[in-house]
């Protein structure tokens, strides 16, 4: 599927035009509580004034959201005879939104479960992303997660990818710092590790070194708040997302989820501090390499990726992103020996399996010990 790809304008006509040009009549709003205080939200308010279209507006869900949350949802689209969906947010308000999409043509049945255990069968449901942080890339991504009865649910298909985006740099005026910090951590990662996957492709690495590129290129204006550089680090967000539509994320996010619920951070706060510890020692460790392309081409690999980090060898680039984190003084939290048996034992096996060099158990556990020295801590 070609994704089309929309550029805000400060009126939103391309949103007139697509509303236009499909014949939608009723809308389901997948939105985060942020969007009353975005130009974006005000919009929407108007819309059915403007042009007779009803928007259904549906907030019920949390970061990491639950499958309750999708059945709700579906149940709202079914009985409001909605027509198409729109999702605004971040990563949690688009996977709902391609979650409510997958089984939202289905007769409603609050006691059916959608999934893990149930066919998908594609449908011709338009969805709308807008992206309001840059970081996860969920738009441009056949991958959605949802907790299932407290366990992480991995949806994957391709026909939950929304067919058309609209990127917004206003959208982004209003986010935090230490949001903002944290979603350009995460579409960073998702570039380096979509770079050394297993399952990278020439088109995946290209992705991955562009967006690796726009995000250093633009870090200190995007976090300046400057309008341009916000754009710009949206767009980087978006190709690093279909860098990882391609490859999936590796081992940085095996083993970051259980940080984000365990200490409360964000997930690209994990994800950073995982990636900054394992990058550094799977240099020492390229014998224990499963990439079936050979060593060889793994040293390869990691001595191209340091191009786009703007280093001269692999270990340069290696530390040139820990400086990063250093730099963005992300904390770091302090485990008990509890903790680090709970989280050795909560790795996400799937994501591991894409990176290319082998973890066993005694190396996830010296490097979570490694990821969580003392520090102070909690996060501000």
């Amino acid at each position: 599927m070609e994704q089309k790809v929309l550029i805000a304008s400060e009126k939103y006509e391309e949103l007139d035009a697509y509303f236009d040009e499909n014949n939608i009549r009723s809308v389901l709003l997948v939105c985060g509580k942020s969007i009353q205080f975005l130009e974006i939200g005000n919009y929407f308010d108007r819309l059915k004034q403007r042009k007779g279209i009803e928007v259904v507006r549906y907030d019920h869900f949390q970061p990491n959201p639950l499958y309750e949350s999708v059945v709700d949802g579906v149940r709202l689209f079914v009985e409001a005879c909605c027509d198409s969906i729109v999702a605004v947010g971040g990563g949690s308000a688009i996977d709902v939104a391609k979650c409510i999409k997958l089984y939202a043509d289905r007769d409603y049945d609050d006691k059916k479960v959608y999934f893990p255990d149930r066919d998908i069968i594609p449908n011709k449901i338009k969805i709308l992303g807008i992206p309001t942080t840059a970081g996860s890339g969920s738009e441009a991504t056949r991958f959605a997660v949802i907790y299932y009865k407290g366990e992480k649910q991995s949806i994957t298909h391709e026909s939950c990818i929304p067919d058309t985006i609209l990127m917004d740099a206003g959208t982004l005026t209003t986010l935090p710092l230490y949001q903002r910090k944290s979603t350009m951590l995460d579409a960073m990662c998702h570039s380096i590790e979509s770079f050394w996957s297993i399952n990278s492709t020439p088109q995946s690495r290209e992705f991955s070194r562009t967006a690796l590129k726009m995000i250093l290129n633009h870090m200190d204006g995007y976090l300046s708040n400057d309008r341009e550089a916000n754009a710009k680090m949206l767009e980087a967000a978006h190709i690093a997302g279909k860098a990882i539509n391609i490859t999936q994320t590796t081992a940085g996010h095996a083993m970051c989820y259980k940080l984000t619920s365990m200490y409360g951070i964000a997930h690209g706060h994990a994800a950073a501090l995982c990636v900054k510890e394992i990058w550094a020692w799977m240099l020492c460790n390229m014998d224990k390499c499963i990439d079936l392309r050979g060593c060889a081409y793994l040293r390869e690999t990691f001595h191209e990726l340091s191009d786009p980090m703007g280093c001269a060898c692999a270990e340069e680039a290696a530390e040139k992103f820990k400086d990063i984190i250093r730099k963005l003084e992300m904390a770091i939290p302090e485990a008990t020996e509890t903790e680090y048996e709970m989280l050795c034992s909560a790795v996400n096996l799937i994501r591991l399996r894409n990176n290319p060099i082998a973890l066993d158990g005694d190396d996830i556990n010296m490097l979570y010990h490694r990821i969580l020295r003392k520090s102070n801590f909690p996060v501000s």
